[in-house]
């Protein structure tokens, strides 16, 4: 019973989530072409290239996010064999640091990226 609760609980805040977006992205769109906005201002322009494809970063951060997590995981059994500390907390440890520092070197490449 518990798990069932938690799976409709799960879906029903990530729908909540999406329609909320939408429809107040909607509402701003229709209250600024009410006041004679340019519907222009919607459409992200691809010629001049101001931005990079989303699929683009996501992919590059995604992969920079797992490489971080492998190079964690090698770090934490590594520091776990050569130094005797504790397996749990060496590659817990190790794990987030090395996605943190992955995660920041992501946002700096995407940052470059978009320039």
């Amino acid at each position: 019973m518990g798990a069932e609760l938690v799976f409709i609980s799960a879906f029903l805040v990530i729908f909540g989530v999406f329609y909320l977006y939408y429809s107040t992205r909607n509402k701003e769109r229709l209250a600024l072409i009410e006041k004679g906005a340019d519907a222009n201002i919607f459409v992200r322009s691809k010629g001049n290239g101001q931005s990079a494809p989303v699929w683009k970063i996501l992919l590059l951060n995604l992969g920079l996010l797992l490489l971080g997590v492998g190079l964690g995981i090698i770090l934490g059994f590594s520091l776990r064999y050569a130094f005797e500390f504790n397996e749990g907390a060496a590659v817990t440890a190790s794990v987030f640091v090395m996605s943190g520092i992955s995660l920041i070197v992501g946002f700096f490449l995407t940052r470059r990226l978009i320039k």
